[in-house]
């Protein structure tokens, strides 16, 4: 599999023209942030739920997005980005796993703790994506057969 995988020079990877996958999932990851400190701020007391479910929502509509601009990639290093992203995956499930258990913890229930887990869930998914596109960008990839 590595054989068939260089790397290529930044030039290479810049001559390319690439979808903005990884600033789409950082547009995400932040208001997931933002979203995260909000309800934190509140413990042990039940938060407002507008704005951090709005900013879940507009922060799941950029990752969708991004994933959508990822699929639609032909000349991609497919083998190289879901090597990458499943550890980097792993890594930060248990991260947000960890996280999610501090709030219940602080005796977080029903719908805050729902909310808390989405953004977890987005936050596990968009670091790993970013991690994985950018390793994938600056791989060679595949060969097609002829």
């Amino acid at each position: 599999m590595s054989s068939k995988m260089a790397a290529v020079t930044g030039a290479q990877a810049a001559a390319r023209r690439f979808p903005p996958v990884a600033e789409l999932a950082i547009g995400s990851l932040a208001l997931v942030v933002i979203g995260g400190i909000l309800m934190a701020s509140y413990v042990p007391r039940r938060p407002p739920l507008g704005v951090p479910l709005a900013l879940a929502a507009v922060s799941t509509a950029l990752l969708l997005a991004g994933v959508f601009l990822l699929s639609r990639l032909d000349q991609f290093a497919w083998p190289r980005f879901f090597v990458v992203f499943r550890w980097a995956l792993l890594a930060y499930v248990i991260s947000a796993g960890m996280i999610g258990f501090a709030f219940i913890r602080d005796h977080t229930r029903g719908a805050p703790l729902a909310l808390v887990t989405v953004m977890l869930v987005i936050f596990a998914i968009d670091v790993p994506l970013v991690i994985a596109v950018t390793v994938a960008r600056y791989s060679s990839p595949p060969h097609s057969a002829s």
